[in-house]
């Protein structure tokens, strides 16, 4: 397999299925992923890879360039947001979770899926979320979050404006006519970082959204999208609450 690691069959998992079914909602998310280890194996999935389409020393450049822009971050020169999609389904995400021995595991997942889009930004020095729901993922999507971030970060009279470093990879969305010129007409202050092609590891954003599934959505099934919606920021706020008590952020904005 390209991705690496090679896949392992589970041999009990056949055996298994005739076990008695545990329906309860008392799952938890093991503390410790990849906790269960056997004679110097693990349970794990795989992944897919992208190396054989990334060109390797653009790669090398942007994380040097990243490393830079995070130590700026960190001394306050500069805002660094890092910036993507994803999507979150009616149908709950699966993710590992303890379970009493002999007991065969099942979510239910009535009907057909329904998916609710989120698109959002991570500040690299705290950690906080800033996502937007929506039905879709394009241009129009995408500049209503630039219209979120100046907002939150853009120019307000009689302060000094740290400059914004908005860290994008080149999906439609964002090189679209209506996007660039969205970005163009807030170059005072907001300036684009743009990714290299298949790189989705330099992107911190993307740990943000696994752990959004795997901690605060996994194992939940929603009868509509509005309360698919009311989760995702209901569980965006615990988020940023768990990690402003690890990282206690400051003001972005610094009296003039």
């Amino acid at each position: 397999m390209s991705g690496g690691e090679p896949a392992e069959l589970d041999v009990t998992a056949s055996a298994g299925r005739n076990r008695e079914t545990d329906r309860g909602p008392h799952l938890q998310v093991p503390a410790e992923r990849g906790a269960q280890k056997k004679g110097g194996f693990r349970w794990r999935r795989p992944r897919h890879s992208l190396k054989g389409r990334q060109v390797a020393e653009a790669v090398e450049r942007s994380g040097v360039r990243l490393q830079l822009l995070r130590q700026q971050a960190e001394a306050g020169d500069i805002i660094l947001l890092f910036q993507d999609e994803s999507e979150a389904l009616t149908h709950p995400y699966l993710a590992h979770a303890w379970a009493k021995q002999g007991a065969d595991i099942r979510i239910e997942t009535p009907g057909q899926a329904q998916k609710v889009a989120m698109i959002g930004v991570q500040d690299a020095t705290n950690n906080q979320l800033i996502v937007e729901t929506s039905n879709t993922k394009r241009s129009g999507d995408f500049i209503s979050l630039l219209e979120r971030i100046e907002r939150e970060f853009g120019p307000i009279p009689g302060l000094k404006t740290k400059p914004v470093i908005l860290v994008i990879d080149n999906g439609p969305i964002h090189t679209s006519k209506a996007s660039r010129a969205a970005l163009g007409s807030r170059s005072s202050w907001l300036t684009a970082e743009w990714l290299p092609k298949y790189a989705p590891e330099l992107n911190d954003i993307e740990r943000a959204w696994r752990d959004l599934k795997q901690h605060f959505l996994a194992h939940l099934t929603f009868d509509t999208l509005d309360d698919l919606e009311y989760t995702i920021k209901q569980a965006v706020g615990a988020m940023n609450h768990e990690r402003s008590e690890k990282h206690p952020w400051q003001s972005h904005r610094i009296s003039a």
